[in-house]
């Protein structure tokens, strides 16, 4: 079973793959341009997406736009699931249900109830990865062809889903206060939620009644990066969607994803994508 390297380059592709996967706590986000899916086989596991706390449980399926930063906060100690990623081109080759895309665009996980299917589904996603781990052209061909079939039965439910976006914005703002969420979490969540904001270590910190520098280094010591970087993470990840699914100008990219200049934008862009704004929006395009 695979785990979660927290040494890997951020925002390194996984390519198209299906494997079996042992979660374990991440000490950091992750994101990479691919959706992906997660068959839970059993147990339950907790990522913290888009400033949500979201639980996906043995017998769910759940589909997310990876390029959304996700981390693994909690998970049961018999937890087995299968992760799949699809690259974003490729995915978008599938000319999947509008609406199902938008909402996969905009940050939503969503979520599909297997009920008695349980047992085919987990052949399905084992023949998967068996078949992938052959390595060659035809074998991937099928998978791709059986991926778009799936989610288009997925699609065929969208109304019926479970979403991150349905609740409402008081809701949004009242998960900050769950009792379930330790002051980490909080921080976490305080970002993801306003990472359009003007945000610094005081203000975080005030909001979690913390000193800005313990909050700093608490952060830090638990998830393994800075406040300021985990901030642009989501930062970045935001302009990549409107590159994506947008035609705006780069700087009203860069506003309008929380950069208060374009060379600000233009150096972190290029040192989490290894490339320009610009090179970007050409590539997936």
């Amino acid at each position: 079973m695979d785990t979660f390297d927290p040494n890997r380059p951020d925002f390194q592709p996984y390519g198209l793959s299906c494997v079996s996967w042992n979660p374990s706590p991440m000490g950091r986000p992750d994101h990479h341009n691919e959706i992906e899916l997660n068959h839970m086989v059993r147990g339950s596991v907790t990522y913290l997406l888009g400033g949500r706390k979201i639980t996906l449980n043995a017998g769910q399926l759940g589909a997310f736009w990876a390029s959304i930063p996700h981390q693994v906060i909690s998970f049961s100690e018999d937890s087995q699931y299968f992760v799949v990623t699809i690259p974003f081109p490729w995915f978008l080759q599938f000319k999947l249900p509008n609406a199902f895309v938008h909402n996969l665009l905009h940050g939503e996980l969503l979520r599909q109830r297997l009920g008695g299917r349980i047992e085919s589904e987990n052949d399905r996603f084992a023949q998967w990865e068996h078949d992938l781990g052959k390595g060659d052209k035809e074998s991937e061909q099928i998978v791709l062809l059986e991926l778009e079939a799936r989610l288009r039965r997925m699609a065929q439910l969208h109304d019926e889903l479970p979403t991150t976006s349905k609740s409402s914005t008081a809701s949004k703002a009242n998960a900050l206060l769950d009792g379930s969420l330790n002051k980490v979490e909080h921080m976490a969540c305080l970002v993801a939620q306003r990472y359009l904001e003007p945000l610094n270590a005081e203000s975080i910190g005030k909001a979690v009644d913390l000193h800005p520098n313990y909050a700093m280094n608490l952060f830090k010591k638990t998830f393994g990066t800075t406040l300021v970087d985990y901030i642009t993470h989501h930062r970045v990840s935001h302009a990549q969607r409107l590159l994506i699914t947008t035609d705006d100008k780069i700087l009203d990219v860069a506003m309008a994803s929380g950069f208060n200049t374009l060379s600000r934008f233009n150096e972190a862009f290029r040192r989490a994508c290894g490339c320009s704004p610009k090179e970007y929006r050409k590539r997936q395009r």
